[in-house]
């Protein structure tokens, strides 16, 4: 198992909607992340920043998160989340979701 985690910006003013939306996952999009071996995934929410934690159990993440992102729903969802985020100004270009580093873990 991987652990990844990753931030990025909530646009103040769209927060009522992405927590809306998050508050009713599709499921489609669920099923998505779980074909990808993705599970025990949260986003957190402090000041404006987004934290996300996944757990993933595959042997492709390349590959398997690439199938994310051609799912018709999850592309669906995308549109409807992706005007509510901002990439980190740290971002490298292309960078949506930031990588965070793991500096300490205890099992």
């Amino acid at each position: 198992m991987q652990r990844f985690a990753t931030v990025i910006r909530l646009r103040p003013e769209k927060e009522a909607e992405y927590r809306a939306l998050h508050a009713e996952v599709w499921p489609q999009v669920l099923a998505a992340l779980k074909r990808a071996h993705i599970g025990n995934y949260s986003i957190f929410l402090r000041d404006g920043l987004l934290f996300s934690y996944l757990e993933y159990t595959g042997d492709d993440y390349p590959g398997d998160t690439a199938a994310i992102g051609e799912d018709p729903a999850t592309r669906q969802w995308w549109a409807l989340t992706d005007p509510c985020q901002q990439p980190l100004d740290t971002a490298s270009p292309g960078e949506w979701w930031s990588p965070a580093e793991e500096v300490f873990h205890l099992d």
